[in-house]
């Protein structure tokens, strides 16, 4: 957690505030990789990558 604190403080620092959603898609993608690994689903959304 002090990672996202540190680039969070960061972006509003440097007024990078475009950094924003591309942390926020990343970061949705990496959730719907981990949590889809394990179901059911896996290999739909294998697929759409």
């Amino acid at each position: 957690m002090d990672f996202l604190k540190d680039l969070w403080l960061f972006m509003l620092e440097r007024k990078k505030y475009w950094l924003a959603p591309v942390i926020i898609v990343l970061l949705l993608l990496a959730i719907i990789i981990v949590f889809g690994g394990g179901s059911a689903l896996a290999p739909f959304i294998y697929t759409l990558f």
